[in-house]
């Protein structure tokens, strides 16, 4: 998965080409992650529709969502979104006892890289996202009940498949997958991605764009300063000290 750094409204570009053994492989995950999405829209809230969810399959067997047709003939309506009102998970109180040691940031390095492989996410936005939700900590816990290195909350870490939020391989492949899903939605578009990791997909369509929350409009920098940070050296414990 790769990011184009120069336009002015960065995106995470679609899954490239695969062999015929792996995309029978990513057809079973496409099958998991679609799913996923059917549980989280059905799961959002009731209230009134404020955006759709559109899908079409390609030939390779990959599942593509928008969050609008466009004038691509090939999306057809999936579902209907309710919106989800502003649903802030809290900051973050770390589970005593607290990992703060240095070698925290690179303990989980293959996990990462095998979690952006299979869901082709960067692996720099992975790191990111794990920093600024739990600062590497895998028993952090927020005050609204988020869990885990990447603070799934527990209705997500269902819907993304994650037995215990609490254990690292499983947290960081149900964040990313969660990433995926998002990404997919919002048509590759970073902060919009990023945004609705943190207030949920619902308020992202509501507002049709970064909701107004200054809790995510934060969070929406602080995880683009990260992986900016991760981009620019391949030290992940000097990218993740506070500046």
């Amino acid at each position: 998965m790769k990011l184009r750094s120069s336009p002015p409204s960065p995106r995470l570009s679609p899954a490239s080409p695969a062999s015929p053994s792996r995309r029978r492989s990513e057809r079973l995950s496409g099958a998991a992650v679609l799913l996923g999405v059917l549980a989280f829209c059905l799961s959002l809230c009731p209230g009134r529709a404020e955006a759709d969810i559109y899908m079409y399959t390609d030939e390779q067997g990959v599942t593509h969502f928008s969050n609008r047709a466009a004038a691509d003939p090939k999306f057809k309506l999936y579902l209907k979104s309710p919106e989800r009102r502003g649903a802030s998970r809290g900051s973050v109180t770390p589970s005593p006892p607290s990992d703060r040691s240095l070698d925290r940031f690179t303990r989980y390095d293959a996990w990462i890289r095998q979690a952006a492989t299979l869901y082709q996410i960067p692996e720099e936005l992975i790191r990111a996202v794990i920093k600024v939700e739990s600062d590497y900590d895998p028993r952090a816990v927020s005050h609204a009940g988020a869990q885990g290195l990447m603070q799934l909350m527990p209705q997500t870490a269902l819907r993304m498949q994650v037995r215990d939020a609490f254990d690292p391989r499983e947290a960081i492949f149900g964040g990313t997958r969660y990433l995926r899903v998002l990404a997919n939605v919002f048509n590759g578009d970073l902060d919009l991605t990023v945004a609705g990791y943190n207030a949920g997909e619902g308020a992202v369509m509501r507002y049709g764009g970064i909701p107004p929350y200054e809790e995510t409009q934060a969070y929406v920098t602080r995880v683009r300063t990260y992986y900016a940070r991760y981009r620019a050296t391949r030290d992940a414990t000097n990218a993740s000290i506070e500046p």
